[in-house]
């Protein structure tokens, strides 16, 4: 027994027109067409090009160039830095020079200073024997030299003759005199006297 066959809900299609029938066509070849060169792309291998090998040389040489210049940077910089270590430690010697130059020309500064007071010193100690320093001679005292006491500064011998007399006199007036024959003799004088010397050197005021 045959069973029946429903009838399909869906109406039938109408028939492609002729425009439909070109879209249709023209859809069919730009997809052959991209299949096509999708499958060439996909075939072809990029890195067998004479473009993509010119391009790796150019990423080398770039690479050595790269490494070379960095390599040449590095030197530079540990020249410098040298360099800068370098006059650092130079011109910490300079200062330390300069500062010692400093302190001898203040230990020159401060060795002039104390020979010019000694000069002084001595000077004034030369000029002050002097003064009071008698040598042969007649002397008045209190004119032409200083009251005191006085000593031969050298052993006479025995033609020393020393004397003291009332000034104005002429040496008539005889206060004290002696012919020492030797040693170191020693004579006080007094304001109002005159005194001489002979052949008995230097007398030295005490």
């Amino acid at each position: 027994m045959n069973t029946p066959v429903e009838p399909t809900s869906q109406e039938p299609k109408p028939p492609l027109g002729k425009s439909g029938k070109t879209v249709l066509a023209a859809v069919l070849a730009a997809g052959l067409i991209a299949g096509g060169v999708f499958t060439g792309l996909a075939l072809a291998d990029p890195t067998t090009s004479d473009e993509y090998a010119t391009a790796v040389s150019h990423a080398q040489v770039a690479g050595a160039d790269r490494d070379k210049y960095r390599g040449a940077l590095e030197e530079l910089t540990t020249k410098h830095d040298t360099l800068v270590s370098e006059i650092e430690d130079r011109e910490s010697a300079l200062a330390e020079r300069e500062s010692a130059v400093g302190e001898k020309e203040t230990e020159v500064a401060e060795a002039d200073a104390a020979i010019e007071t000694r000069e002084k010193a001595v000077g004034t100690a030369e000029a002050e024997a002097a003064a009071n320093t008698i040598s042969d001679g007649t002397w008045t005292v209190g004119e032409d030299i200083k009251p005191g006491t006085y000593r031969a500064k050298e052993a006479v011998g025995s033609r020393c003759y020393w004397g003291v007399y009332r000034s104005g006199t002429n040496g008539s007036d005889i206060i004290d005199n002696d012919i020492p024959g030797g040693g170191k003799p020693t004579v006080k004088l007094a304001k109002g006297q005159d005194f001489k010397s002979s052949n008995c050197g230097s007398w030295q005021k005490k």
